[in-house]
């Protein structure tokens, strides 16, 4: 059994979730539960980056304290990865024990090591990312990352000497092109990395920003909150606590990132995990932005499209499925309400679902609710068998190379081609005619379709495809094994009755100057 550790970033505790967080979190999901599926050891960590300015500032701003801030905030992030059927092995906090201290140990032997040294510091300083940016770095004073306006700051600090590890990191990300993903980001980050890498202040003091980690050799400061946060890749799976549990965990397989946060884990964990002596993730990959229009999703912007709005209206698996079938990994994607009514109604009402209810509705009056006899099948039933066993012979190359979307909208195509098959095969008039036998072949052929199908996109929609498989009496967790063979649908099976699957919805209507989907009664 392999083993598949795969991560998301930890999020900031300074506001409720959005569609950003809802997407890493929900493709995180789908690569574990397809590992899963395909026999594989998972380990699935998620959570929760809770110290650092902005979420002080939050706090000030609520007229509460900073643990307040991050235990009422949190709650709402875990309330919606219960909503959106999260499968996360662990969920880890920077504000627990077992988080802070492998941060203060790790921080003491690098200092014992001299790889942190105290320096005064004088440049110019982001609130929002956080971070020191030097003056070539600046547009009208302006963040070269977030574009909001930076402040200049002097002051004494501690520094990690991250300079002298450039040209190391240079050879590896070159001698490593899996390392970072997709390629275009891996030149982004070498273009980065042309000029003079700095030391990197990895302190703040307690007179300005309380709410930190605090240094373990001088108490009048705390931890850079990068430099904390980016520890929890090692922390959660026992690093420094469980040396057995920690080696069978790392190095991590896939960091998924947002790729506005490509420096710290592409340039500042790597050599972070350099200095400490541990290997390198196999994969860093970083995919992009959600947009409306052509403009990203911000809350400063208000165009943040809320998750628990849109699940409450359409329901969890759709909102899944769009999220996975519009959004070429690494690219970025636009949402916009009629976009996503009309991919629902394509892919899933009137092909997937329209396909479940032809199928079962003769079943029950022509099989008597039961999954008829097959004959030999002819060329057309071969060809559409052929299909959709090589669906999931691609399923594993498609997984293992970001492919989800292709891989949906593969079967999206063979359901297509399945409702395109029962319009040329007619089996309601075979029904009609009394042609038992080819209507029995026919019948049988689309419900192997179905079953194939729905294990492909259990991982996408696990509750709607177990819905789908239950009703030809099947477990509503496949085995690969299953799908990999054509003929596992037992005849004589009961077929349940079954609402709509995805009931159509109507295009969005304006209501108060807020657009909103209807489902079609």
């Amino acid at each position: 059994m392999k083993k598949f550790y795969v991560t998301t970033p930890i999020y900031y505790v300074n506001d409720k979730p959005h569609i950003g967080h809802a997407y890493t979190t929900i493709l995180a999901d789908v690569l574990a539960r397809y590992h899963r599926l395909m026999g594989d050891d998972v380990f699935f960590l998620t959570g929760t980056d809770e110290h650092g300015q902005k979420v002080q500032q939050a706090a000030a701003n609520g007229g509460m304290t900073c643990r307040e801030q991050a235990d009422r905030t949190v709650v709402r992030f875990k309330q919606l990865w219960q909503h959106l059927e999260i499968t996360h092995d662990d969920f880890i906090r920077t504000t627990e024990s077992r988080h802070t201290r492998v941060v203060q140990a790790i921080l003491q032997d690098l200092f014992d090591r001299q790889e942190i040294y105290e320096a005064e510091y004088d440049g110019w300083y982001c609130v929002g990312c956080e971070r020191f940016f030097m003056e070539r770095d600046l547009a009208e004073r302006q963040c070269p990352e977030c574009r909001r306006p930076v402040e200049c700051i002097t002051e004494r600090n501690y520094f990690f000497r991250m300079g002298k590890y450039r040209d190391w990191l240079i050879d590896y990300i070159q001698q490593h092109p899996e390392f970072i993903q997709p390629e275009f980001r891996r030149n982004e980050t070498l273009g980065f990395l042309r000029q003079d890498l700095n030391d990197l202040c990895i302190s703040r003091p307690k007179n300005r920003l309380a709410w930190g980690i605090e240094l373990p050799f001088d108490s009048d400061y705390v931890t850079y909150v990068w430099f904390d946060a980016l520890v929890n890749y090692i922390s959660a799976p026992g690093y420094r606590a469980d040396d057995g549990r920690f080696a069978k965990w790392w190095p991590a397989d896939i960091h998924l990132i947002g790729k506005d946060i490509i420096t710290t884990h592409t340039v500042y964990w790597p050599i972070m995990l350099k200095a400490m002596g541990l290997p390198m993730p196999r994969t860093v990959f970083a995919h992009g932005w959600w947009l409306t229009g052509r403009e990203k999703m911000s809350k400063s912007a208000g165009n943040v499209v809320n998750p628990f709005d849109l699940i409450e209206r359409v329901g969890v698996d759709a909102f899944r499925y769009f999220l996975m079938v519009e959004m070429t990994l690494g690219q970025d994607a636009s949402f916009t309400e009629d976009s996503f009514i009309r991919r629902y109604n394509a892919d899933l009402a009137n092909d997937l679902g329209n396909l479940l209810s032809r199928v079962t509705k003769i079943m029950k009056t022509s099989c008597d609710s039961r999954v008829p006899l097959t004959e030999d099948p002819g060329s057309e039933e071969q060809a559409l068998r052929d299909r959709v066993l090589d669906a999931v012979h691609r399923l594993a190359g498609c997984v293992d190379n970001f492919k989800i979307d292709t891989l949906l909208t593969h079967s999206a195509d063979i359901v297509r081609e399945t409702n395109r098959y029962l319009e040329r095969t007619q089996p309601w008039i075979l029904a009609r005619e009394g042609s038992t036998a080819k209507l029995g072949t026919v019948l049988y052929t689309a419900a192997e379709t179905l079953r194939i199908v729905s294990g492909i996109l259990f991982p996408v929609m696990p509750a709607k495809m177990g819905e789908l498989r239950e009703v030809f009496g099947l477990p509503r967790v496949p085995v690969l094994d299953d799908l990999r063979r054509w003929g596992v649908l037992q005849p004589g099976n009961t077929v349940r009755p079954v609402p709509p699957l995805f009931p159509r919805l109507g295009m969005p209507v304006i209501r108060d100057g807020i657009e909103s989907g209807a489902i079609e009664k």
